[in-house]
């Protein structure tokens, strides 16, 4: 009875394990939201804003006088792959208050390559270590700290750099 115990005990955390290894392989978080529609993000999607209702795609839109703005560069790094540039007027990157309720002008941005998302950003500078080849749509757009995108007038807070044309 003992070694049976023990044996259920064993199957339930091995179990558990490759259940939770999988849940994260396809990016299912432990609330059971899934992340892998927010990550397929098309052009027309973010000027249209159309999306899962979830706040990654929901918008702030912003009064004009306080409004940030965004510009980006992409440069070839010396070493290896692309360093890309934020430049950014009335915002402040908040790391620390990711997730929370959202404070004017502060917040993070995502990073969209050929409109899949592929990092969140917390800084002005980023490292790519590698992009596709052919054409390359570099997309940045500017979120509150709840991920709702940020707006002004209807339009999304975002800039793009485009490569290999």
């Amino acid at each position: 009875m003992n070694r049976a115990f023990a044996l259920f005990v064993i199957g339930l955390a091995f179990g558990g394990g490759i259940g939770f290894v999988l849940s994260a392989a396809n990016d299912v978080t432990l609330d059971g939201h899934v992340h892998a529609d927010d990550h397929q993000l098309e052009h027309h999607a973010v000027a249209g804003f159309s999306g899962t209702g979830h706040d990654h795609l929901e918008v702030l839109d912003l009064a004009e006088s306080n409004a940030p703005t965004l510009a980006v560069q992409i440069t070839k790094d010396p070493d290896q792959g692309w360093n890309l540039h934020l430049m950014t007027t009335g915002f402040t990157f908040s790391p620390a208050n990711v997730g929370r309720a959202h404070e004017p002008g502060a917040g993070h941005a995502h990073v969209y390559v050929n409109g899949r998302k592929v990092a969140r950003l917390y800084g002005s500078w980023m490292h790519i270590a590698t992009l596709p080849e052919g054409v390359v749509e570099i997309l940045v757009t500017l979120n509150a700290n709840d991920h709702r995108l940020l707006s002004v007038g209807g339009m999304p807070v975002e800039a793009r750099a485009m490569l290999g044309q």
